[in-house]
């Protein structure tokens, strides 16, 4: 079944994410992908390692990488709206991206401030389309636009044709998210998505929840997340990436196996009965 929908799956950065796209490309690659998403706009956080494509070197390193697998770059993030982030700071990494035939960006909501966040999600959006790019807002657990309802009430107010949502299941299981409420919205919004698993308890502590998404995800299929029934929700042709950082899985295996096992387990659990 899965063969003929032409599934693709795709290695998303945060797998290893201080890896730099060329290697993280032969990576995915040699781990059996199709696609790969790459966070070339940094979020700044503690530790992080930008992959700035507007660098020559970088730009050039990741084309031949692109050129050698046949990988393709699906989409990059992350795009933030946050108090004290300026817009169009993003415009020299989209032409970036743009140029490597990228049509698609991942962002996610930082501050409560609904006016605003909505203001400028409008105009990163009309940024993006002098590229040729649409920007799909994530709702996260532990950020301000935290659920798939205050996602689509966003894209509702911008009301352009270049927005859509990326559900991730992590996000999607612990925010209490119902699989009914994607009946509700226009299958056209859904591009790309994230799968990854996790055990059933869901942690009321932001720092547990942070610890969770960015440390020790589960491979799909490993935990409680009902994904054949999310994925039946979505576009059969969604991309489905795989995100899952998991930082002691990735010094056992190193993120070559890491992320052939990640692959291998969400081909098994969608195939089973």
């Amino acid at each position: 079944m899965e063969a003929m929908m032409e599934t693709k799956y795709s290695l998303v950065h945060l797998t290893g994410i201080n890896i730099p796209p060329p290697e993280f490309i032969r990576i995915a690659a040699a781990a059996g992908y199709d696609c790969v998403s790459l966070r070339t706009i940094s979020m700044g956080m503690p530790g992080e390692i930008p992959h700035d494509l507007t660098k020559p070197e970088l730009m050039r390193a990741t084309k031949e990488a692109l050129k050698e697998t046949g990988i393709i770059f699906h989409d990059t993030e992350n795009a933030r709206i946050a108090e004290g982030v300026d817009i169009k700071s993003y415009e020299p990494h989209l032409a970036a991206v743009a140029e490597l035939g990228v049509r698609h960006v991942l962002g996610n909501i930082w501050t409560p401030d609904k006016a605003y966040y909505t203001d400028q999600f409008g105009k990163l959006c009309e940024l993006a389309a002098q590229y040729e790019l649409d920007v799909n807002v994530e709702f996260v657990t532990w950020a301000s636009v935290t659920n798939l309802q205050q996602a689509a009430e966003l894209l509702r107010a911008v009301n352009m044709p270049n927005t859509g949502i990326t559900v991730d299941a992590l996000h999607f299981y612990r925010s209490r998210v119902q699989l009914s409420e994607l009946d509700e919205l226009p299958r056209k919004w859904f591009k790309f998505m994230h799968l990854c698993d996790c055990g059933v308890e869901i942690p009321t502590e932001k720092d547990a929840l942070v610890h969770t998404g960015r440390a020790e995800r589960l491979y799909p299929g490993e935990g409680c997340i009902n994904m054949k029934a999310l994925i039946e929700r979505l576009p059969a042709d969604i991309i489905r990436g795989i995100e899952v950082p998991h930082l002691v899985r990735l010094e056992q295996y190193g993120l070559e196996e890491h992320a052939r096992k990640a692959l291998q387990s969400a081909k098994a659990y969608f195939a089973a009965g």
